[in-house]
Protein backbone atom coordinates (compact mmCIF):
# COMPACT_ATOMS: atom_id res chain seq x y z
CA UNK A 1 0.00 0.00 0.00
CA UNK A 2 3.11 2.35 0.78
CA UNK A 3 4.39 1.67 -2.44
CA UNK A 4 0.70 2.69 -4.36
CA UNK A 5 0.46 5.81 -2.41
CA UNK A 6 4.50 6.86 -3.33
CA UNK A 7 3.83 6.21 -6.91
CA UNK A 8 0.51 7.62 -6.37
CA UNK A 9 2.08 11.32 -5.02
CA UNK A 10 5.37 10.98 -7.53
CA UNK A 11 2.72 11.11 -10.40
CA UNK A 12 1.20 13.88 -8.81
CA UNK A 13 4.40 16.16 -8.57
CA UNK A 14 5.34 14.90 -11.65
CA UNK A 15 2.83 16.59 -13.55
CA UNK A 16 2.18 19.56 -11.09
CA UNK A 17 5.84 20.37 -12.02
CA UNK A 18 5.76 19.29 -15.57
CA UNK A 19 2.68 22.32 -15.41
CA UNK A 20 4.86 24.69 -13.78
CA UNK A 21 7.63 24.51 -16.32
CA UNK A 22 6.05 24.77 -19.15
CA UNK A 23 2.57 26.31 -18.60
CA UNK A 24 4.05 29.74 -19.90
CA UNK A 25 3.44 30.22 -23.68
CA UNK A 26 6.27 32.72 -24.12
CA UNK A 27 8.75 29.55 -22.88
CA UNK A 28 6.88 27.17 -25.06
CA UNK A 29 7.66 29.87 -27.99
CA UNK A 30 11.24 29.61 -27.24
CA UNK A 31 11.47 25.89 -27.57
CA UNK A 32 9.64 25.79 -30.68
CA UNK A 33 12.51 27.96 -32.20
CA UNK A 34 15.20 25.76 -30.28
CA UNK A 35 13.97 22.93 -32.24
CA UNK A 36 13.50 24.05 -35.59
CA UNK A 37 17.23 25.66 -35.25
CA UNK A 38 18.85 23.32 -33.33
CA UNK A 39 22.01 21.39 -34.91
CA UNK A 40 20.70 17.20 -34.07
CA UNK A 41 24.00 16.01 -35.13
CA UNK A 42 24.74 16.96 -31.39
CA UNK A 43 22.31 14.98 -30.38
CA UNK A 44 23.80 11.55 -32.02
CA UNK A 45 27.00 12.58 -30.31
CA UNK A 46 24.67 12.86 -26.95
CA UNK A 47 23.64 9.41 -27.46
CA UNK A 48 27.33 8.11 -28.47
CA UNK A 49 27.83 9.77 -25.14
CA UNK A 50 25.06 7.79 -22.90
CA UNK A 51 26.01 4.99 -24.66
CA UNK A 52 29.61 5.20 -23.37
CA UNK A 53 28.21 5.55 -19.87
CA UNK A 54 26.29 2.24 -20.28
CA UNK A 55 29.63 0.60 -21.25
CA UNK A 56 31.77 2.17 -18.28
CA UNK A 57 28.65 1.52 -15.88
CA UNK A 58 28.58 -1.79 -17.34
CA UNK A 59 32.25 -2.81 -17.23
CA UNK A 60 32.01 -1.60 -12.71
CA UNK A 61 29.43 -4.10 -12.65
CA UNK A 62 31.48 -6.93 -14.58
CA UNK A 63 34.27 -6.14 -11.89
CA UNK A 64 33.03 -6.24 -8.91
CA UNK A 65 31.05 -9.58 -9.97
CA UNK A 66 34.67 -10.88 -10.91
CA UNK A 67 35.95 -10.15 -7.33
CA UNK A 68 32.78 -12.45 -6.04
CA UNK A 69 34.02 -15.16 -8.02
CA UNK A 70 30.80 -14.82 -10.26
CA UNK A 71 31.97 -15.63 -14.08
CA UNK A 72 28.90 -15.12 -15.90
CA UNK A 73 29.51 -14.64 -19.83
CA UNK A 74 29.65 -11.15 -20.92
CA UNK A 75 26.23 -11.60 -22.92
CA UNK A 76 24.65 -12.02 -19.26
CA UNK A 77 26.15 -9.78 -17.59
CA UNK A 78 25.07 -7.14 -20.65
CA UNK A 79 21.73 -8.75 -20.65
CA UNK A 80 21.37 -8.28 -16.59
CA UNK A 81 22.87 -4.80 -16.75
CA UNK A 82 20.14 -3.27 -19.43
CA UNK A 83 17.30 -4.96 -17.76
CA UNK A 84 18.45 -3.04 -14.66
CA UNK A 85 19.21 0.72 -16.56
CA UNK A 86 15.85 -0.17 -18.22
CA UNK A 87 13.94 -0.40 -15.28
CA UNK A 88 15.28 2.20 -13.13
CA UNK A 89 14.35 4.21 -16.04
CA UNK A 90 10.88 3.15 -16.54
CA UNK A 91 9.69 2.23 -12.80
CA UNK A 92 8.87 4.73 -9.98
CA UNK A 93 11.23 4.96 -7.21
CA UNK A 94 14.67 4.55 -9.15
CA UNK A 95 15.28 1.10 -7.47
CA UNK A 96 13.09 -1.12 -9.46
CA UNK A 97 16.48 -2.01 -11.60
CA UNK A 98 18.52 -3.67 -8.39
CA UNK A 99 15.14 -4.95 -7.46
CA UNK A 100 15.21 -6.60 -10.72
CA UNK A 101 19.06 -7.08 -11.57
CA UNK A 102 19.89 -8.74 -8.08
CA UNK A 103 16.86 -11.39 -8.75
CA UNK A 104 17.71 -12.09 -12.34
CA UNK A 105 21.40 -12.55 -11.17
CA UNK A 106 20.34 -15.16 -8.21
CA UNK A 107 18.90 -17.02 -10.60
CA UNK A 108 21.58 -17.21 -12.45
CA UNK A 109 24.43 -17.67 -9.84
CA UNK A 110 22.47 -20.66 -7.49
CA UNK A 111 24.89 -21.11 -4.39
CA UNK A 112 26.24 -17.50 -4.76
CA UNK A 113 23.60 -15.40 -3.36
CA UNK A 114 26.17 -13.38 -0.95
CA UNK A 115 28.35 -12.53 -3.51
CA UNK A 116 25.50 -11.77 -5.92
CA UNK A 117 23.69 -8.87 -3.70
CA UNK A 118 26.90 -7.46 -2.29
CA UNK A 119 28.00 -7.08 -6.21
CA UNK A 120 24.82 -4.82 -6.61
CA UNK A 121 24.89 -3.47 -3.21
CA UNK A 122 28.09 -2.21 -3.91
CA UNK A 123 28.06 -1.01 -7.40
CA UNK A 124 25.77 1.56 -6.01
CA UNK A 125 27.85 2.26 -3.28
CA UNK A 126 31.19 2.53 -5.95
CA UNK A 127 29.06 5.39 -8.21
CA UNK A 128 28.13 7.01 -5.07
CA UNK A 129 31.49 7.65 -3.93
CA UNK A 130 32.34 8.65 -7.48
CA UNK A 131 29.78 11.41 -7.65
CA UNK A 132 30.74 12.81 -4.65
CA UNK A 133 34.32 12.82 -5.49
CA UNK A 134 33.33 14.54 -8.90
CA UNK A 135 30.83 16.86 -6.83
CA UNK A 136 33.27 17.89 -5.00
CA UNK A 137 36.08 18.97 -6.85
CA UNK A 138 33.65 20.70 -9.13
CA UNK A 139 32.15 22.87 -6.53
CA UNK A 140 35.02 23.69 -4.66
CA UNK A 141 36.45 25.13 -8.44
CA UNK A 142 33.32 27.01 -9.07
CA UNK A 143 31.84 27.91 -5.72
CA UNK A 144 31.37 31.63 -5.96
CA UNK A 145 30.16 31.37 -9.60
CA UNK A 146 27.45 28.67 -8.50
CA UNK A 147 26.35 30.88 -5.84
CA UNK A 148 26.31 34.22 -6.85
CA UNK A 149 22.71 34.43 -7.09
CA UNK A 150 19.85 33.67 -4.52
CA UNK A 151 18.40 30.55 -6.34
CA UNK A 152 21.32 29.25 -7.42
CA UNK A 153 22.95 29.57 -3.70
CA UNK A 154 20.16 27.55 -2.47
CA UNK A 155 20.30 24.86 -4.59
CA UNK A 156 24.41 24.34 -3.94
CA UNK A 157 23.38 24.35 -0.03
CA UNK A 158 21.35 22.07 -0.47
CA UNK A 159 23.39 20.00 -3.02
CA UNK A 160 25.86 20.07 -0.20
CA UNK A 161 23.43 19.51 2.66
CA UNK A 162 22.43 16.32 0.48
CA UNK A 163 26.60 15.26 -0.02
CA UNK A 164 26.87 15.61 3.56
CA UNK A 165 24.04 13.36 4.31
CA UNK A 166 25.93 10.69 1.92
CA UNK A 167 29.62 11.14 3.56
CA UNK A 168 28.09 11.05 7.38
CA UNK A 169 26.62 7.72 5.89
CA UNK A 170 29.57 6.47 4.51
CA UNK A 171 31.76 7.35 7.23
CA UNK A 172 29.39 5.19 9.67
CA UNK A 173 29.07 2.46 7.61
CA UNK A 174 33.03 2.33 7.33
CA UNK A 175 33.03 2.80 11.43
CA UNK A 176 30.76 0.05 12.13
CA UNK A 177 32.47 -2.17 9.67
CA UNK A 178 35.97 -1.37 10.64
CA UNK A 179 35.13 -2.10 14.14
CA UNK A 180 32.66 -5.38 13.87
CA UNK A 181 29.63 -3.61 15.59
CA UNK A 182 27.00 -4.15 12.83
CA UNK A 183 25.84 -7.52 14.18
CA UNK A 184 25.50 -5.27 17.76
CA UNK A 185 23.08 -3.00 16.51
CA UNK A 186 19.57 -3.87 17.98
CA UNK A 187 17.98 -5.83 15.17
CA UNK A 188 15.14 -2.81 14.36
CA UNK A 189 17.92 0.01 14.05
CA UNK A 190 17.27 1.70 10.62
CA UNK A 191 19.07 0.09 8.11
CA UNK A 192 20.65 -2.74 9.69
CA UNK A 193 20.71 -4.89 7.28
CA UNK A 194 22.23 -2.74 5.21
CA UNK A 195 24.90 -1.68 7.40
CA UNK A 196 25.81 -5.78 7.66
CA UNK A 197 26.04 -5.87 3.98
CA UNK A 198 28.10 -3.26 3.46
CA UNK A 199 30.29 -4.53 6.30
CA UNK A 200 31.10 -7.91 4.40
CA UNK A 201 31.45 -5.86 1.16
CA UNK A 202 34.13 -3.66 2.78
CA UNK A 203 36.06 -6.22 3.77
CA UNK A 204 36.25 -8.22 0.46
CA UNK A 205 36.57 -5.18 -1.82
CA UNK A 206 39.17 -3.43 0.44
CA UNK A 207 41.37 -6.72 0.12
CA UNK A 208 40.88 -6.63 -3.96
CA UNK A 209 41.53 -3.11 -3.97
CA UNK A 210 43.43 -3.03 -7.74
CA UNK A 211 39.95 -4.11 -9.06
CA UNK A 212 37.94 -1.59 -6.50
CA UNK A 213 40.16 0.83 -7.86
CA UNK A 214 39.50 -0.14 -11.63
CA UNK A 215 35.37 0.03 -10.90
CA UNK A 216 35.99 3.51 -9.55
CA UNK A 217 37.99 5.05 -12.47
CA UNK A 218 34.98 3.29 -14.25
CA UNK A 219 32.49 5.18 -12.43
CA UNK A 220 33.97 8.54 -13.07
CA UNK A 221 34.13 7.89 -16.35
CA UNK A 222 30.17 6.70 -16.18
CA UNK A 223 29.62 10.24 -14.23
CA UNK A 224 31.36 11.93 -16.84
CA UNK A 225 29.92 11.01 -19.75
CA UNK A 226 26.50 11.11 -18.37
CA UNK A 227 27.28 15.20 -17.92
CA UNK A 228 29.05 15.04 -21.58
CA UNK A 229 25.62 13.93 -22.74
CA UNK A 230 23.75 16.52 -21.34
CA UNK A 231 26.34 19.01 -22.64
CA UNK A 232 25.99 17.85 -26.36
CA UNK A 233 22.07 18.44 -26.05
CA UNK A 234 23.00 21.89 -24.91
CA UNK A 235 24.84 22.36 -27.74
CA UNK A 236 22.51 21.33 -30.09
CA UNK A 237 20.23 24.02 -29.00
CA UNK A 238 23.54 26.39 -29.51
CA UNK A 239 23.34 27.29 -25.70
CA UNK A 240 26.89 29.30 -25.44
CA UNK A 241 27.91 27.36 -22.30
CA UNK A 242 31.54 26.65 -20.89
CA UNK A 243 32.56 22.74 -20.01
CA UNK A 244 33.69 23.74 -17.08
CA UNK A 245 30.38 25.64 -16.06
CA UNK A 246 28.18 23.26 -17.16
CA UNK A 247 29.58 20.36 -15.53
CA UNK A 248 29.64 22.39 -12.38
CA UNK A 249 26.07 22.67 -12.74
CA UNK A 250 25.07 18.88 -13.20
CA UNK A 251 26.00 17.12 -9.88
CA UNK A 252 22.97 19.19 -8.51
CA UNK A 253 20.63 18.22 -11.68
CA UNK A 254 21.92 14.42 -11.19
CA UNK A 255 21.16 14.47 -7.04
CA UNK A 256 17.63 16.29 -7.40
CA UNK A 257 16.57 13.67 -10.18
CA UNK A 258 17.58 10.54 -8.36
CA UNK A 259 15.20 12.09 -5.62
CA UNK A 260 12.01 9.84 -5.61
CA UNK A 261 9.95 12.89 -5.51
CA UNK A 262 8.95 12.40 -9.23
CA UNK A 263 8.67 9.90 -12.03
CA UNK A 264 12.58 9.17 -12.76
CA UNK A 265 13.13 12.83 -12.25
CA UNK A 266 10.67 14.07 -14.95
CA UNK A 267 9.55 17.80 -13.98
CA UNK A 268 12.70 18.61 -11.57
CA UNK A 269 15.04 18.24 -13.62
CA UNK A 270 13.62 20.90 -15.73
CA UNK A 271 13.03 23.00 -13.55
CA UNK A 272 17.11 22.43 -11.82
CA UNK A 273 18.32 23.44 -15.19
CA UNK A 274 15.73 26.28 -16.03
CA UNK A 275 17.32 28.27 -12.94
CA UNK A 276 20.97 27.01 -13.06
CA UNK A 277 21.38 27.74 -16.55
CA UNK A 278 20.00 30.79 -16.81
CA UNK A 279 20.55 32.46 -14.06
CA UNK A 280 24.16 31.93 -14.57
CA UNK A 281 25.04 31.08 -17.96
CA UNK A 282 22.17 33.08 -20.32
CA UNK A 283 20.44 29.73 -21.15
CA UNK A 284 16.81 31.21 -22.34
CA UNK A 285 14.69 29.36 -19.55
CA UNK A 286 12.67 27.87 -22.38
CA UNK A 287 16.14 26.18 -23.92
CA UNK A 288 17.28 25.18 -20.77
CA UNK A 289 14.32 22.93 -19.79
CA UNK A 290 14.29 21.87 -23.44
CA UNK A 291 17.83 20.89 -22.87
CA UNK A 292 16.67 18.76 -19.75
CA UNK A 293 13.80 16.92 -21.74
CA UNK A 294 15.95 16.25 -24.46
CA UNK A 295 19.00 14.86 -22.64
CA UNK A 296 16.19 12.32 -20.78
CA UNK A 297 15.02 11.24 -23.88
CA UNK A 298 18.32 10.54 -24.87
CA UNK A 299 18.69 9.07 -21.69
CA UNK A 300 15.25 6.91 -22.44
CA UNK A 301 16.49 5.73 -26.32
CA UNK A 302 19.46 4.36 -24.92
CA UNK A 303 17.54 2.35 -21.99
CA UNK A 304 15.27 1.34 -23.71
CA UNK A 305 16.91 -2.01 -25.67
CA UNK A 306 16.98 -3.50 -21.90
CA UNK A 307 13.11 -3.80 -22.31
CA UNK A 308 13.59 -5.81 -25.28
CA UNK A 309 16.18 -8.00 -23.62
CA UNK A 310 13.71 -8.86 -20.72
CA UNK A 311 11.24 -9.58 -22.83
CA UNK A 312 13.26 -12.00 -24.52
CA UNK A 313 15.46 -13.25 -21.16
CA UNK A 314 14.99 -16.47 -19.75
CA UNK A 315 17.23 -17.07 -16.72
CA UNK A 316 18.76 -19.88 -15.72
CA UNK A 317 16.45 -22.52 -14.32
CA UNK A 318 13.21 -20.28 -14.83
CA UNK A 319 10.45 -20.85 -17.18
CA UNK A 320 8.98 -17.55 -17.48
CA UNK A 321 9.00 -14.04 -15.60
CA UNK A 322 7.45 -13.62 -12.66
CA UNK A 323 5.68 -9.86 -10.95
CA UNK A 324 8.50 -7.17 -9.85
CA UNK A 325 6.22 -7.37 -5.79
CA UNK A 326 7.76 -11.21 -6.01
CA UNK A 327 11.37 -10.28 -6.74
CA UNK A 328 11.25 -7.58 -4.33
CA UNK A 329 9.59 -9.90 -1.65
CA UNK A 330 12.25 -13.21 -2.47
CA UNK A 331 15.46 -10.56 -2.76
CA UNK A 332 14.02 -9.08 0.75
CA UNK A 333 13.91 -12.46 2.42
CA UNK A 334 17.62 -13.60 0.66
CA UNK A 335 19.17 -10.57 2.19
CA UNK A 336 17.55 -11.49 5.41
CA UNK A 337 18.87 -14.64 5.64
CA UNK A 338 22.10 -13.28 4.72
CA UNK A 339 22.69 -11.09 7.08
CA UNK A 340 21.24 -13.35 10.01
CA UNK A 341 24.40 -16.04 8.82
CA UNK A 342 27.34 -13.31 8.40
Amino acid sequence: MKKVLLSLLQIAVTIAVLIWVFHDPHKRAQMAVALRMADYRWIIAAILCYLLVEVAAGVRWWILLKVQQIHLSMLRVAGLFLIGMFYNQFLPGGTGGDIMKSYLLLKETPGKATGALLAVVFDRLVGLVALISITGVLVALRYDWLTQLSETRLLVRALLLVLASAVLMLVTSFVVSGFHLAHKLPPRFPGREKLIELSAAYHLYAHHWRATLAAFGASIIAHLSTFATFLCVAFAFRAQVGVIDFFAVMPIERTASSLPISLAGVGLREKILQIMLNGLCGVKEGDAALIGSMSFLVMLACCAPGGIVYFFYKPSGQAGHVKLSEMRKEVATLEHEITENE
